[in-house]
């Protein structure tokens, strides 16, 4: 089974910066998605940010302009990094990729925490 290794969460204060980085295991081949959730406490899990190969990126309405989403399919890699970071941020942050061979595998990381806080 594969597995999404993630790291660089932490702490960070208001408007600060962080990033975090995912890696598959290993190589996954036919990477149609790679991407960002995260789940604040009491609330529902959201996408951040999703890099489909054929199309390009996409960012919620809350993190435009403030984080980048960078993926390498051929090394089974994504991040994300993260400008300005505000309160509102604070969350787990979870890796997700998917290929797509006849069917659809998808692939989700353990989760980091990330806390902006003063």
């Amino acid at each position: 089974q594969v597995q999404l290794l993630e790291s660089g969460g932490g702490l960070a204060q208001p408007g600060g910066s962080l990033t975090l980085s995912c890696k598959a295991s290993e190589r996954l081949f036919s990477i149609n998605t790679m991407a960002w959730y995260r789940q604040a406490p009491g609330k529902e899990r959201e996408l951040v940010a999703s890099y489909v190969i054929s199309t390009g990126t996409k960012y919620a309405d809350s993190v435009k302009g403030r984080f980048i989403i960078s993926g390498d399919d051929l090394q089974s890699t994504v991040s994300l990094q993260m400008n300005n970071l505000k309160p509102e941020d604070t969350a787990v942050y979870y890796c997700y990729m998917n290929t797509w061979v006849r069917i659809i595998q998808e692939h989700w990381g353990q989760g980091t925490q990330v806390t902006v806080s003063t």
